[in-house]
């Protein structure tokens, strides 16, 4: 199931296909906050009188002409002065081949670094999303460059390719604030975990380097993207049994995904981060969400039939 998802990923047909269909439309609705920013901060303004944080991220990425990654900056950018006027708690998540990387590194770093500026005036993080394997060294590269300069920016990585434990050291070594996630490209059985138990294997290891005494010592801040409630209980004992203080680690759900762990989760002190993502460029996000965990698809499936 989960290489079939991936697969139809490409399938940029079937998305329009399904854009077009009043009930499959309604679905991506579910789970994708609209096309427009204004669509993404509506949904992040009731997040936050919820109490609840989030994320916001812009849809695409491997942009063909510089204009796209300007479009692309100027929406960050425009994201940014929001979060700064109506005092938003979230932070934007952004592609580095969204910004231009595959087109010119000088003009993703430029592109970048306006983002950071600004970020650094509204005083929120900004997160660099990881994307295919392809890339896993160049934007390591980017962020370990970058970082002396911008320690409110934050970077991923991926459980489920074999390298990662190493990216993970060089990481607690920056002292690096990291995001934690599974994966979700497409890569080869030489380069990632093909079965699901040794991803989640490596996920919970890498958990527990990130909360390492010497990890926590260097300022090292965990975001943990899952809602396998079974890694959340991992993380949420390991934190306790290490004395790590709530304001140190924080657990991160995707939008329209398992919200019923909300509550739980905060009621048991745990800082929430809620990704909210929007934009046109939406299908390839959408299939890699459901092969991240097949599971997700039966539960896509129940929702369509609710009212």
């Amino acid at each position: 199931m989960r290489r079939l998802l991936l697969a139809l990923a490409s399938r940029e047909r079937i998305g329009a296909a399904m854009d077009r269909m009043p009930l499959t439309r309604r679905l991506i609705r579910r789970f994708v906050a609209g096309r427009e920013a204004g669509d993404a901060l509506a949904v992040i303004g009731a997040l936050d009188r919820d109490g609840l944080s989030s994320a916001v991220t812009c849809l695409g990425e491997n942009v063909r002409a510089p204009a796209d990654a300007a479009r692309a900056t100027e929406i960050y950018l425009g994201l940014l002065d929001a979060i700064g006027k109506d005092k938003l708690r979230t932070i934007p998540s952004l592609k580095l081949t969204h910004l231009g990387l595959d087109l010119d590194e000088r003009l993703c770093v430029t592109n970048l670094t306006r983002v950071l500026d600004r970020a650094r005036a509204v005083g929120t993080r900004i997160w660099v999303d990881m994307e295919s394997s392809r890339y896993t060294d160049r934007t390591l590269d980017l962020y370990a460059r970058l970082r002396p300069a911008h320690p409110h920016l934050g970077c991923v990585v991926q459980a489920y390719l074999r390298r990662t434990p190493a990216d993970v050291e060089r990481l607690v070594e920056l002292g690096a604030t990291v995001r934690l996630c599974k994966g979700a490209y497409h890569e080869p059985p030489a380069l990632a975990y093909p079965d699901k138990r040794d991803v989640d294997a490596s996920y919970a290891r890498l958990a527990e380097r990130l909360l390492a005494a010497d990890a926590q010592a260097r300022g090292v801040y965990p975001g943990f993207a899952t809602h396998d409630e079974r890694l959340q209980r991992h993380i949420r004992r390991l934190a306790t049994e290490r004395g790590i203080a709530a304001d140190r680690f924080e657990i991160q759900m995707l939008y329209g995904i398992r919200h019923d762990l909300h509550a739980p989760l905060r009621a048991g002190g745990v800082t929430l981060r809620v990704l909210v993502p929007f934009g046109e460029d939406w299908y390839g996000y959408f299939m890699r969400r459901l092969a991240e965990r097949p599971a997700n698809l039966l539960f896509l499936l129940r929702n369509l039939a609710r009212p």
